[in-house]
């Protein structure tokens, strides 16, 4: 099996943190096979979700939807395109059943917002 991140090394902040993400709304992710449980990589999961959760709803986000991770590597980000170490960017995902708009949480600015 080729090299890979561990999956207990995906997230290396604390739930906390994501407060301070940047929220960001986008029409529409369609294609949500690559989006990934977090408990799958978290042990406290669900306290992550939480914090994901009410940074959406404060947003005006409806609550449907599941919470889930979309990686983005680090070739399509322009600040991380080079560096070797670069792991890429875990963003924090919801669609919307209503209106499949997506809210999204990402620890640094993305490039549409």
């Amino acid at each position: 099996m080729a090299y890979t991140i561990p999956k207990k090394d995906v997230i290396r902040y604390g739930p906390e943190a994501l407060k301070t993400f940047h929220l960001t709304i986008y029409e529409w992710i369609d294609n949500l096979h690559f989006v990934m449980d977090p408990r799958q990589f978290l042990e406290n999961a669900e306290e992550y979700i939480a914090m994901a959760k009410e940074r959406f709803l404060q947003a005006s986000w409806e609550g449907d939807g599941d919470i889930g991770l979309i990686w983005i590597p680090p070739f399509m980000l322009q600040q991380y395109a080079n560096q070797d170490a670069a792991c890429g960017v875990v963003v924090w995902h919801v669609k919307q059943v209503e209106d499949g708009i997506s809210w999204l949480l990402s620890p640094i600015k993305l490039p549409f917002e």
